[in-house]
């Protein structure tokens, strides 16, 4: 995975590279019409785990505000990469580290890689909703375009000590233009972003539906937090 990480930050922005592994994991998909009720249900744990990264440089360019939620994800990262090291040919699908919590009882613990994987794809939520919020109105200062995006993910899953944290932090955001210079990548200029942002969204998007749907068959969907 740090062999990845590298080779992702020299290859452009947060947001191309992100394009570029969704795109890998919709290829590694065995079959779009697959019941994803089902065991036979795969997401590809390498990619998933890709993206993942990427949200956390993105987070990062936010500054304090997201300090919280970034170490949460970094925790729940490394809680799958390790399962995964365990055994790289049964994990490489995480529906088996699913399966595996589940028959052992153990799913909902506060340790669980069920949980991580839980957070990990409701920071996606947030992040696409944070990305969507960014290009539907760029008059909107940065601090409402978090709040905003918080509020319509990960708002009804935070008891009040997360919601009390991120209300303090709240303040440190910085301007949405210095926040839009730094997704960037070299030589790119606002509308060729603008159109990566929204060719993530319309990949991300279809596949968070699907991501939802095997939560929902495992019981997971209604996990909160104090």
């Amino acid at each position: 995975m740090k062999r990845k990480r590298e080779l992702l930050e020299i290859k452009g922005s947060e947001i191309r590279s992100a394009i570029e592994e969704l795109t890998v994991l919709v290829k590694l998909k065995p079959n779009d019409h697959i019941n994803l009720g089902s065991g036979d249900a795969k997401i590809p744990t390498l990619p998933f785990l890709s993206i993942c990264n990427l949200v956390l440089q993105v987070l990062d360019k936010i500054g304090p505000t997201m300090t919280v939620l970034r170490k949460d994800i970094h925790q729940n990262i490394q809680r799958m990469e390790k399962v995964l090291e365990s055994d790289p040919s049964l994990y490489s699908n995480v529906v088996e580290m699913l399966k595996k919590e589940e028959a052992e009882g153990n799913s909902k613990l506060r340790t669980s890689c069920s949980r991580a994987f839980v957070w990990l794809t409701r920071s996606l939520d947030f992040t696409v909703a944070l990305l969507q919020n960014l290009t539907k109105d760029f008059g909107q200062n940065m601090e409402q375009t978090v709040e905003e995006s918080y509020n319509t993910t990960l708002r009804s899953w935070h008891g009040w000590i997360s919601s009390a944290a991120y209300k303090v932090a709240l303040k440190l955001v910085p301007e949405k233009k210095t926040f839009i210079s730094l997704l960037l990548a070299k030589h790119e200029n606002y509308d060729t972003l603008k159109d990566e942002i929204e060719t993530l969204i319309s990949l991300l998007v279809p596949f968070l539906e699907e991501v939802h749907s095997v939560l929902g068959s495992y019981r997971l969907d209604r996990i909160k937090c104090p």
